[in-house]
C-alpha cells in the first residue's frame, strides 16, 4: 500500500562564493523562498529551503501544493522523489513514484530518441526488461517514427518535448508527482497527452501536485497544504483551500 511520511523536515543549501551583505540585498529582488543563515558560525553560508516541514499521505490522497514562486513546493517534491536527502528530519516514500517535475532530466542530446527512451526507464527506476517491454509503446505514443534512430540534437523543440512526456509517463505509478499540469507539443499531440496524464493520475493511489492555479488544484485534489519561504502549514480539506490561502503565511509572526 502507497504512503508517505515526513516528519520535521529541514533542507539547506551551502552558498559558496557569497557573503551576506550581497545575498541579502539580492534576496530582496527576487522571491527565492529561503531564508539565509551561517552554518556552525564558519564563513559558510547557507539558505535554508524547507524548514520543519510534516505531512502524512496514504492511498487515496490527492494533495495540492500551493504557495508563491521561490515558496518551496518544487523542493519538498524533490524531497518526495528522492533528488534531494534531509539535512535534518526524515522522508518515507512506499510505492513506486513516477516524478513529473523535469522533463529533460536524464535527456542526453547526443544519443538518438531509442537510446534515450532507455537511459529515460533507467531514470524512472524501471528494469531493463521493463523498458523492453515498454519501447514500442513509448515509440508509438510519440509518433517519432525514424526520427527515433537520430541523435536528439537533432530534434527541434518540440519533437524532444514529446519523446520525453511519451517516457516520463509511461511509468505506472502508485505515487505521482506533478510540478504543475503538463501541456507539449502541438495541438493534436496535446490533446492526446492530455488523456494519458488524466489516466496516469486516475491510476495513481496518491498525487501530490503543485500549481499556482485554484481551480486545477480544486478540480484534482481533495487535500492542500500552503508553502511560504520553506514552510508549510497543516495538510487541510479541499474545502478550507480559500481559508488556508487567506490566512497569514506560514510561521509569519503576524
Amino acid at each position: 500500500m502507497a504512503d508517505i511520511t515526513v516528519s520535521d523536515l529541514s533542507l539547506h543549501f551551502p552558498l559558496i562564493g557569497t557573503d551576506t551583505q550581497s545575498l541579502k540585498r539580492y534576496l530582496k529582488q527576487v522571491a527565492i523562498g529561503g531564508s539565509l543563515a551561517r552554518k556552525n558560525h564558519s564563513n559558510q553560508n547557507t539558505l535554508t529551503a524547507l524548514r520543519h516541514v510534516s505531512l502524512s499521505l496514504q492511498a487515496g490522497d490527492r494533495l495540492g501544493l500551493i504557495g508563491s514562486n521561490g515558496s518551496g513546493k518544487t523542493t519538498l517534491l524533490r524531497c518526495l522523489c528522492g533528488a534531494y536527502a534531509p539535512d535534518e528530519g526524515y522522508v518515507e516514500v512506499n510505492g513506486r513514484i513516477a516524478s513529473l517535475l523535469d522533463l529533460s532530466m536524464g535527456i542526453d542530446p547526443s544519443a538518438t530518441g531509442l537510446e534515450n527512451i532507455r537511459l529515460r526507464g533507467l531514470v524512472a527506476g524501471l528494469s531493463p526488461r521493463e523498458i523492453r517491454a515498454k519501447i514500442d509503446e513509448i515509440a508509438d505514443f510519440s509518433g517519432l517514427g525514424p526520427f527515433l534512430a537520430m541523435p536528439m540534437k537533432t530534434y527541434s523543440s518540440g519533437m524532444q518535448a514529446r519523446l520525453a512526456f511519451a517516457t516520463a509517463t509511461s511509468v505506472e505509478a502508485e505515487i505521482l508527482l506533478m510540478d504543475e499540469w503538463l501541456a507539449v507539443g502541438d495541438a493534436d499531440f496535446r490533446q492526446q497527452a492530455q488523456l494519458r496524464l488524466t489516466s496516469l493520475v486516475e491510476q495513481a493511489h496518491i498525487l501530490v501536485i503543485a500549481s499556482h492555479d485554484p481551480n486545477m488544484i480544486r478540480s484534482l485534489c481533495n487535500k492542500v497544504m500552503r508553502m511560504d519561504h520553506g514552510r508549510a502549514s497543516e495538510v487541510v480539506d479541499i474545502d478550507g483551500m480559500e481559508a488556508l490561502m487567506a490566512r497569514p503565511a506560514p510561521g509569519s509572526t503576524l
